[in-house]
């Protein structure tokens, strides 16, 4: 299942999260996680801070017991990012969700 972001202007800097809170058992915690976009051959990368792929740039990225928070900037007017965050949790647990964002000029 892939998720959606609001759009983000391509002059935007801001944060976008995913809550995992629904995924995870109790007392399970996310202990590390990275994010991914497709790079222009469609072929997943792993979009580390301060790295820009096709014209999106990792701002900067963290994690809470629950929280995987995102900040990005840039971005393709008219481009429809493909995003990946993979998560592994305090159970040893991998997991991984995708999500869409548009950019588009306001």
């Amino acid at each position: 299942m892939s998720y959606k972001w609001p759009n983000k202007d391509k002059d935007e800097t801001l944060d976008y999260s995913i809550d995992w809170s629904r995924f995870l058992y109790d007392g399970e915690t996310i202990t590390s996680s990275t994010w991914y976009v497709d790079d222009s051959d469609g072929v997943k990368q792993p979009l580390v801070s301060p790295l820009s792929i096709n014209g999106i740039i990792n701002v900067d990225d963290n994690s809470s017991d629950t929280v995987s928070t995102i900040t990005l900037s840039g971005g393709t007017n008219n481009a429809r990012y493909k995003m990946y965050c993979q998560i592994t949790t305090s159970r040893g647990m991998t997991v991984e969700r995708t999500v869409t964002l548009m950019i588009k000029e306001r």
